[in-house]
């Protein structure tokens, strides 16, 4: 009997979504009760250490800030972290656990690195066992990890208490410092330390043996790097960091062993994600709000994995112009197996790939840049809508709220009514925030793509000309400014212009998003709430969920399809028209 290929496709689909939406709840109420400061199963524990924190750094528990306080403490966090960062790589060389004896890179690189872990991006111009010691893959990048993605999850926080506050004392956003200070400790810590042990478990080295040589079949010897893997992988799928120990990523059997450690890396990219949107309904008093949302995000994500899939599954055209057998069997997988696993399939690699560019995650485990043409562009397309498809660990949410925004106000010109969301009325400040923070990505992206695409600096550095190469540099940029951190590969970036470009890059995407959220929060926070009347617009129906994916897949579609037309679409049509004659 031969398998069929829809089904093969389907099932981790369905099943993924399944889990996921079962998760979504539970944990999307712990999370309110987390940042609301109410007593949770994990306070006997954590909170006199909480509280010790803040007897330490001098902050009150009870002292709210405004969001250009907000917004300051945040940078003022982000640049410390930058700042260690940078300076443990420099002296990685002097420092103990180094078992090579890797020196520091290069100042641009360091840079780079530093910025990236930073804005949670975690771009990887450089092969971690190779480059970096034990101590700055522990004490620099998996800090980092925590931090950045705590720091995403505050953010998130922040925007829904702008919706769910009222005018007058409540007018504030909390206290960035006890924000952060929470997430870590009752949200990241404690789902991390379980699965690293799961990782473990499942044969994912946890060690501070920087490497062991072993001898081949054929006499060899060979080195193969270890360290301690597990606890870095955990953070780095539950935080949306994707940063590999490896430079394989989680295309290293030493990442990602096995299917179930597979499905479930899978599941901790949008865990977090998801359940904000349960949060934000809580937060507000109704519930369907933040279903809504998590629809919308649902319908991106099938359409894309289901298109993935479908790429990948029906093979290379030109492959099977030479008679070349691609069909799936019992015997092969069939389809497109180029750059990926044997062990994970197209089905599993396809949904991994939608999945971690859906989420600013950036791991992979199997070659974006060995898709077909069109699977390549979900990928990118993923990453160009905006980081809103789940995205992010907080910035999914606050990146979706950003584009209902837009919806409403689309909304409220067609029926000639001020829009609202959740009472709260949306005027002109609003608007012009948001269009700031979601035009400032495809400014920096295209600015930066055209400058590349022009200077020999940048094209030296790609190994496929054409618009194969074109989609390269596409990807990176994009990447960069959407915080993901996965490669098309096929570009080596790691020279000045790249890692500067891309530094820049990433700042812009991270940065230029987030202080126009937060006054767009602080503003509505310190808006009176409106009473829903017959006139309002609902939000938690059929109609606007509709709406806010249209309204994403046109800003998106509109903005990019010039660069997607020079690159996969074009090439999509080139191997089609070769493949016919």
């Amino acid at each position: 009997m031969t398998p069929s290929p829809l089904l093969d496709g389907s099932l981790p689909i369905a099943l993924f979504l399944l889990v996921l939406t079962l998760t979504t709840r539970p944990l999307g109420g712990y999370l309110q009760r987390v940042f609301d400061g109410e007593r949770t199963w994990l306070s006997p524990l954590l909170g006199p250490l909480e509280r010790g924190f803040y007897r330490l750094a001098g902050v009150s528990a009870e002292q709210s800030q405004r969001w250009p306080q907000y917004a300051t403490a945040m940078l003022v966090f982000s640049l410390g972290g930058y700042l260690l960062l940078f300076a443990l790589q420099q002296a990685q060389g002097l420092l103990p656990l180094n078992p090579l004896g890797l020196p520091a890179p290069s100042a641009d690189l360091t840079l780079n690195t530093a910025i990236s872990f930073v804005t949670n991006t975690n771009w990887q111009s450089y092969g971690g066992e190779s480059t970096l010691s034990l101590l700055s893959q522990m004490l620099g990048l998996a800090v980092q990890n925590f931090l950045s993605a705590a720091t995403g999850i505050a953010l998130a926080i922040a925007l829904i208490r702008g919706f769910a506050r009222e005018r007058g004392a409540a007018a504030d956003l909390g206290n960035f410092w006890v924000d952060i200070t929470r997430a870590t400790l009752y949200v990241l810590l404690p789902l991390s330390i379980p699965m690293a042990l799961f990782l473990v478990w499942q044969g994912v080295p946890q060690s501070l043996v920087g490497a062991v040589d072993a001898t081949t079949l054929e006499g060899a010897r060979q080195t193969i790097a270890q360290g301690p893997v597990a606890s870095q992988v955990a953070i780095k799928m539950l935080g949306t960091n994707g940063g590999g120990f490896f430079n394989a990523n989680a295309a290293h059997p030493f990442e990602n062993p096995t299917a179930v450690a597979n499905f479930v890396q899978m599941l901790a990219i949008f865990l977090i994600s998801a359940a904000l949107t349960n949060t934000f309904g809580r937060a507000v008093k109704n519930e369907w709000q933040g279903w809504a949302l998590y629809t919308a995000m649902s319908l991106l994500f099938v359409a894309g994995a289901g298109l993935a899939y479908w790429a990948e599954s029906g093979g290379n055209p030109a492959v099977a112009a030479l008679g070349v057998d691609q069909q799936m069997s019992l015997v092969q997988s069939g389809g497109n197996m180029e750059g990926k696993e044997a062990r994970f399939g197209i089905a599993a690699s396809t949904l991994f790939a939608t999945i971690t560019t859906d989420a600013s995650c950036g791991a992979v485990n199997a070659m974006h840049d060995s898709f077909m043409p069109l699977g390549g562009a979900v990928t990118l397309v993923n990453i160009l809508l905006g980081e809103v498809v789940f995205g992010g660990v907080g910035a999914g949410l606050y990146g979706m709220l950003l584009f209902a925004l837009v919806a409403l106000f689309i909304a409220g010109l067609m029926v000639g009514r001020t829009p609202e969301y959740l009472g709260k009325k949306i005027e002109a400040r609003e608007i012009k925030l948001t269009v700031l923070a979601i035009l400032c990505m495809p400014l920096a992206l295209l600015g930066f793509l055209a400058v590349a695409s022009v200077s020999p600096l940048a094209l030296k550095s790609l190994a496929n000309a054409g618009p194969h190469g074109f989609s390269e540099m596409l990807y990176a940029y994009a990447s960069a400014v959407g915080n993901n951190g996965s490669a098309f590969a096929g570009l080596n970036a790691n020279t000045p212009f790249w890692n500067l470009s891309l530094a820049a890059a990433m700042l812009i995407g991270r940065f230029a998003v987030i202080v126009p959220m937060l006054a767009i929060a602080g503003s509505l926070a310190a808006k009176a709430r409106s009473p829903a009347t017959a006139g309002s617009f609902p939000t938690d129906g059929p109609l606007f969920i509709s709406l806010l994916v249209a309204i994403v897949l046109i800003v998106g579609g509109l903005t990019y399809f010039p660069a997607l037309a020079l690159g996969p679409i074009v090439e999509h049509l080139a191997m089609q028209a070769g493949s016919l004659f």
